[in-house]
């Protein structure tokens, strides 16, 4: 992309999906596919809300009926077209799905260590190039994306490495911008003012 200094030509709004049953019990989700909580479509509908306002031209979404009920609620309110992709699927936890994160963390010692889950270093890569693919496919934007915590969080840290604390809390959105040939996390863990 050849811009002038200071140009932004990508704009990407990074969403979380809303509550669902799983969170709120501190569950792993990862490939399991639970519906929005009412908690969660509350949320969905102030991301809705909130990021119609930015003219988003489409929002894609990973295939997860969480994240599709979310995107769902920001497209009809942005009057654009929801695309379900599996680039921005869950970290999968094989067999630890649907356990208490602190029960799993308890037995393994963490996360990374409980067998059958996929690795952080596949996650980040996955995380990398599906997100330059869906720029590339959909970009300039302003475009939105729908995930889930793990793979917000594990872009995010790639993306910018001296971020620190990241929560993605579910309803959250950030923003990541192109410009001066490089990506900038511009904001991260932002809540709806609704919400």
């Amino acid at each position: 992309m050849n811009t002038a200094p200071g140009t932004v030509d990508v704009v990407v709004f990074l969403c979380r999906h809303g509550q669902t049953p799983l969170n709120a019990e501190n569950r792993l989700r990862g490939l399991s596919d639970p519906p929005l909580t009412d908690v969660g479509q509350a949320e969905a509908s102030a991301l809705a809300t909130e990021l119609a306002d930015r003219r988003p031209t489409v929002v894609v979404s990973s295939p997860m009926r969480r994240a599709i009920a979310t995107a769902q609620a920001i497209a009809a309110a942005a009057h654009v077209r929801v695309v379900a992709d599996q680039r921005l699927l869950d970290r999968d936890y094989g067999a630890q799905s649907g356990r208490l994160e602190s029960a799993v963390i308890e037995e393994f010692g963490s996360i990374d260590s409980a067998p059958g889950v996929e690795s952080m270093d596949h996650l980040i890569e996955r995380a990398r190039v599906g997100f330059q693919q869906l720029v590339d496919e959909f970009g300039p934007g302003p475009l939105v994306l729908v995930a889930h915590d793990a793979i917000n969080r594990a872009l995010l840290a790639d993306l910018d490495p001296t971020l620190t604390g990241l929560a993605q809390p579910t309803g959250c959105w950030n923003k990541l911008v192109h410009s001066d040939g490089a990506w900038h996390v511009e904001l991260y863990d932002q809540k709806p003012s609704a919400s």
